[in-house]
């Protein structure tokens, strides 16, 4: 029997060849679940392995939550807001004759489109490419594989149901914004999707949630004139990071007019006439009302690991997380999980990559190095952005480390000055014993790509000694890690 091949992944009018496809006569080995950057490089990585791939995909688009309402959409205003920053004090810069910007946020919609749509377009290109089968259809488990062989339930839009055939099987379903208990997503009640299609930018905005989506969405609004309260039931903002980090982003977003409430449990979203009323009991036990147009919830994601045939198998699972091995296998002989649904892995676009990268490797035979969750950089696109990998100062205590600190502030980093943004500093965690370096955290100007340093150096096992005495350009960014790193010693020479 056959089914549909829809070739997924072009631009946003589906794009069909229809035919009839024997799937069941072809044997793949490995059948991914799932388009997501997870499972996009697992496709294009096992290709290239000379494996034959099947990659199986709900949506008519390739691309996943990170290239659609994520990561790619996000970044994008991002971008815009920071040219409206410096916009805005283009006098500053001896530009004259702007007169007062005026945003249209009509183009700004248009702009994150046409780049969303266009690296849709590339992924299309790259599964033709590589000679990806790609199938337009939800995906599930049967069991266990039959004489090395599993079967792949593939649902079609249209009822259609068939059998897909893989000596492997990759499931890389991604995840899902948490919804608070009783409330359903709208045009006031939002989650990451919603607020990247809000036709107008509001005049005041709640965010519930101080993660890295929160946090990153208050800051573009704030740039575009939005006044935005964020509510965060933890003692502080992006609580994964280091204290310190949190501490001076939490300063730098009231010095931008930001209302910051940590300790703040919400208690009720209502909503009222003309927006929404969020109620909720302050750090000091204090019941506190806050009005605006709308609110976001931005409070964390869930795995989506229901209805994807997890219960017919040997799968085990941790919170709705998928338990792996170092090679990503699961309990069940010849399946993997990669991505948003791995149990012990943040949910972020490059650790689903490099877990779908490892996966692969295993399959085809090749050598492969295991995530490892302490070199994982992190990063926040706020202003000032937040970059780090490694274990932070309490980390490495607690694993009972003799540490030693290095700090440098961008005040004292002459390309700082000259792109107008010295606020924010670099930290650096060393083992005082041998000068090893367990940990970067950045926040500042470009943190985002900065930390990529950081990851190679604890990666190649760098010490404090060797990176004093490896050079930086001048006049750059980088030169405040060769700071921070002298900061270590004492030794950090603008500072």
């Amino acid at each position: 029997m056959g089914i549909k091949l829809a070739m997924v992944g072009g631009d946003r009018e589906t794009w069909r060849r229809e035919m009839e496809f024997p799937l069941a006569e072809t044997i793949y080995d490995v059948a991914i679940i799932g388009s997501g950057p997870a499972g996009y490089t697992a496709a294009i990585r096992g290709a290239e392995y000379g494996l034959k791939v099947a990659l199986i995909e709900k949506s008519n688009v390739l691309g996943g939550t990170c290239l659609h309402v994520g990561c790619i959409p996000t970044k994008a205003l991002l971008f815009n807001a920071e040219i409206w920053d410096y916009l805005k004090n283009a006098a500053e810069f001896g530009i004259e004759g702007i007169g007062t910007p005026k945003l249209n946020w009509a183009a700004v919609q248009a702009r994150k489109t046409a780049i969303v749509d266009k690296h849709t377009k590339g992924l299309g290109f790259l599964m033709k490419k590589h000679k990806i089968t790609t199938i337009e259809g939800y995906g599930r488990l049967t069991g266990a594989a039959t004489e090395g062989v599993h079967s792949v339930e593939v649902a079609a839009a249209d009822g259609t149901v068939s059998q897909l055939k893989a000596k492997n099987v990759i499931l890389a379903t991604g995840s899902a914004a948490k919804m608070m208990p009783g409330l359903q997503a709208d045009d006031r009640i939002l989650t990451n999707i919603e607020i990247l299609a809000i036709g107008q930018v509001p005049k005041s905005l709640v965010v519930i949630g101080a993660g890295a989506v929160g946090v990153e969405f208050a800051s573009i609004f704030r740039s575009f004139g939005t006044e935005v309260t964020i509510l965060e039931f933890l003692p502080r903002m992006v609580p994964v990071e280091d204290e310190e980090i949190s501490k001076e982003l939490t300063r730098l977003f009231k010095k931008r007019g930001i209302d910051v409430n940590t300790g703040a449990k919400v208690e009720k979203v209502e909503k009222t006439a003309d927006g929404v009323k969020v109620t909720y009991t302050d750090a000091n036990g204090k019941s506190q009302v806050k009005e605006a147009e709308k609110v976001l919830v931005a409070v964390g994601r869930l795995p989506l690991t229901e209805n994807v045939g997890l219960e017919k198998t040997k799968i085990e699972l941790e919170r709705g997380f998928v338990k792996v091995n170092e090679a990503q296998e699961t309990a069940e002989p010849g399946i993997f999980a990669i991505g948003d649904i791995v149990a012990g892995l943040p949910q972020l676009a490059h650790v689903g990559a490099m877990s779908g990268m490892v996966a692969v490797a295993k399959i085809a035979g090749r050598e492969f190095h295991p995530v490892r969750r302490d070199r994982i950089p992190s990063c926040t696109y706020t202003e000032p952005q937040i970059g780090s990998a490694g274990l932070t100062e309490a980390q490495a205590k607690e694993k009972g480390y003799e540490v030693k600190v290095g700090k440098f502030p961008f005040a004292g980093n002459s390309k700082a000055t000259i792109v107008d943004s010295h606020d924010g500093f670099v930290k650096v965690v060393s083992d005082a014993k041998y000068g090893e370096i367990l940990g970067v955290h950045i926040i500042g100007p470009q943190a985002t790509e900065l930390i990529a340093e950081a990851v190679a150096v604890m990666e190649l096992e760098g010490t404090v000694e060797k990176m004093m005495f490896t050079i930086h350009a001048h006049p750059t960014l980088s030169e405040s890690l060769l700071d921070a790193y002298g900061a270590l010693e004492g030794m950090a020479i603008n500072a």
